[in-house]
């Protein structure tokens, strides 16, 4: 047998550089959609070390948990064998630390089956034995709400390489490519068969869209999805079956796995929080429940769409078995109060559930140490929530609670996007502790019933502000990066609940069809509910995270494109009907309401809402800002201007057209209904006005 000289003499380093490196394959796709089948194809033919790492499977052969995947993944990739992800990972958020998996010598790369939502439901329909139990009709609108907020995958977030899939020939083709990789081969990086971007949402989306009378018997959905909380507070799917046949619980398990958070709960405001006083203060548990479940009843109305959580670390604990079943009895609305199974300090990032508050069981110094909750939570907090305790009091009687915000340079706020924690002291029945009640029931009832008012008080206190929470790059959590604006001393804006109305519509337009005339993966639009003009429409973007124009950059100009190509097809529209209407297309500087979103407006501004100086001014100085100047700006500068919006809101009011200067709203108002002048001449030029210069800004 002769021996290859060339490859006896080959340094190590060299063989070693000449291997393929692992490739980390995420799969990304709704249930039915074929990512199981797709591993299984590409398994069989290739002679690459392929493992597949399945959620639905991964914990002996049962559903699992995102982080189980994580560590599968990475122990897989060590070894020198390339992976697939095999999860849903219908958005970036899902995706973000499988693409982390990747390093110098580890490739990522993204296979999209982006096959038609009737195809994938069909298979659902058809199938039995699904490993993750999501099979059957009912399962229908299951697929459909997860569809909602799919985010394709790009280079950006991280990948070498993006595969995207659109019918089944596509994946016959992929499946080739990735059985004909050997050991030592690499794939060519960039984007392959990149998604039409003007493709519109899905039929199988589509039709939840429709207005009622425009719905055909062969599209309704039989079933109805609800959410119900599980076991540890997890939200579970449930479809109800419309013909009244009993609830089919179908698990969801990557949605709903610790490690993982749906879309809708990250901005729901939620305090976790500890059993009181029943720790290392000994008091009755029975007692104990009594009050907590009362409480809990007593400010339910007051909750609005907030949530209370009763955390305990273990599931033997006695405290939440007595909670649940009382508060069972009591009807009490299990979205809005549940209990979770967890470290209070990593519920997010062990549990996957986004609480913006949580309560710490304190001891009269407010100080570190002692044990339990108190040593637990004030060593997350770390120095930075001592100081800030110290800054508000420096004890706390029993009975009350007192409500710190944590600083930013708090590991508790940076990983899990813990806005406050609310110190709380309840009733002592421990002999060995100070101010015990020797078993003085009456009394302790009263001061544990005083603790947890408290405590509920100073949480709907920070409810009804709801708080949005910068998050840096490295963070665990996803969403808008406010960091660099807190840095450089900017204020990060807040949200109440009252203005996220648009912010829902555009994630989930399908449960507002009354109000969405239109929707796409980029888009959603709807009429003005104040509308300014006789037409006065609004382009929502739907890119979570997106939520002012100062979000912008320049990888949101293919969006912003879009928005305006779309405004312009509505004012085609509008023109049509009414030949006499011209529009501005344009950004509030600083908006009122949450989500990214192009105002469409004739310039008539004939309308009974137009009642204030600020909705002038709003629309007709420099703060609106016009579409193809944003454009142009974020194309050449990387972002756009913002202009300041005290000094423009107090201007004087001056007409649109001749500039005019007029004393009130109304004498405004019976002017430019007259007003023939032309306008002025910077709107008449790159297309500000339409359809004057009906072009798209290229």
């Amino acid at each position: 047998m002769e021996m290859d000289i060339d490859s006896a003499c080959k340094p190590k380093d060299e063989e070693e550089k000449a291997k393929g490196k692992p490739i980390a394959a995420i799969l990304v796709g709704a249930p039915g959609s074929g990512k199981s089948t797709f591993c299984e194809n590409v398994m069989r033919g290739s002679s690459r070390p392929w493992v597949r790492v399945c959620q639905d499977t991964i914990n002996n052969g049962k559903s699992g948990t995102k982080p189980q995947c994580l560590k599968s993944a990475a122990a897989s990739l060590k070894e020198g064998k390339s992976v697939f992800i095999d999860r849903c990972n219908l958005d970036k958020e899902q995706r973000v630390d499988f693409v982390n998996l990747g390093a110098p010598e580890v490739e990522v790369h993204a296979v999209v089956l982006d096959l038609p939502a009737k195809l994938s439901i069909s298979r659902i329909v058809k199938r039995t034995g699904h490993e993750g139990n999501l099979q059957g009709g009912k399962a229908a609108a299951v697929v459909n709400r997860m569809l909602q907020n799919k985010e394709l995958p790009k280079l950006s977030e991280g990948f070498s390489r993006t595969t995207f899939c659109r019918n089944e020939t596509d994946v016959d083709a992929a499946v080739k490519t990735y059985t004909a990789v050997g050991p030592l081969d690499t794939l060519p990086h960039g984007c392959f068969g990149q998604k039409d971007p003007n493709a519109k949402t899905q039929l199988g989306i589509m039709r939840f869209l429709k207005r009622p009378h425009e719905t055909n018997a062969r599209d309704s959905v039989p079933s109805q999805l609800t959410e119900e909380k599980g076991p540890c507070g997890k939200t579970q799917e449930t479809v109800s079956s419309s013909s009244g046949m009993a609830s089919q619980k179908i698990k969801v398990s990557e949605d709903m796995a610790p490690g993982s958070i749906s879309h809708d709960e990250s901005d729901i405001p939620t305090l976790a929080f500890p059993s009181i006083s029943t720790a290392d203060f000994q008091f009755d548990l029975e007692k104990a429940s009594d009050v907590i479940v009362g409480k809990v009843e007593e400010f339910m109305d007051k909750l609005g769409n907030a949530r209370l959580v009763l955390v305990d670390l273990t599931e033997r604990s006695k405290i939440l078995s007595l909670v649940r079943a009382k508060a069972a009895e009591k009807k009490i609305d299990s979205k809005r109060f549940f209990t979770f199974i967890g470290d209070i300090c990593q519920l997010y990032t062990k549990g996957g559930l986004c609480c913006n508050v949580i309560a710490n069981a304190a001891n009269w110094r407010l100080k570190p140490g002692g044990g339990g909750v108190n040593a637990a939570i004030f060593n997350a907090g770390g120095p930075a929530l001592e100081a800030a305790t110290k800054e508000q009091a420096r004890s706390l009687l029993p009975g009350n609670a007192l409500v710190v915000p944590l600083p930013s340079t708090s590991p508790l706020y940076s990983k899990e996007g813990v806005t406050h924690v609310i110190h709380v002291l309840g009733p002592n029945m421990n002999p060995r502790r100070p101010n015990c009640l020797d078993n003085d029931y009456v009394k302790g009832c009263k001061v544990l019933e005083d603790a947890y008012s408290s405590l509920f008080k100073g949480f709907l206190s920070i409810a009804n502000t709801q708080v949005k929470v910068p998050r840096s790059s490295g963070s665990i959590l996803s969403g808008p990066s406010k960091l660099e604006d807190e840095i450089s001393g900017t204020k990060t804006k807040t949200w109440a609940p009252c203005l996220q109305a648009l912010y829902n519509i555009a994630m989930q337009p399908e449960k507002h069809n009354k109000q969405v005339l239109e929707a796409s993966d980029d888009v959603v639009v709807l009429n003005d509910i104040y509308p300014k003009a006789k037409q006065h429409l609004l382009v929502l973007a739907r890119i979570k995270g997106l939520d002012t124009l100062a979000d912008t950059r320049k990888e949101h100009l293919p969006l912003l494109m879009t928005m305006h190509e779309v405004g312009l097809r509505w004012v085609d529209k509008f023109v049509g009907e009414d030949a006499s209407l011209v529009f501005r297309l344009g950004y509030h500087s600083v908006p009122s309401m949450r989500q990214l979103h192009l105002h469409v407006i004739s310039q008539d501004f004939d309308s009974k809402n137009l009642k204030h100086k600020k909705h002038w001014n709003s629309f007709t100085t420099a703060f609106f800002r016009d579409s193809v100047d944003v454009m142009e700006e974020i194309n050449n500068h990387g972002k756009a201007t913002i202009q300041d919006e005290k000094r423009l809101m107090s201007m004087e009011l001056r007409c649109h057209r001749c500039r005019s200067a007029h004393p009130n709203i109304p004498r405004l108002k019976s002017h430019i209904s007259s007003c023939q002048a032309p306008f002025p001449a910077d709107l008449q030029k790159k297309g500000r006005l339409v359809p004057e210069q009906n072009k798209l800004w290229l």
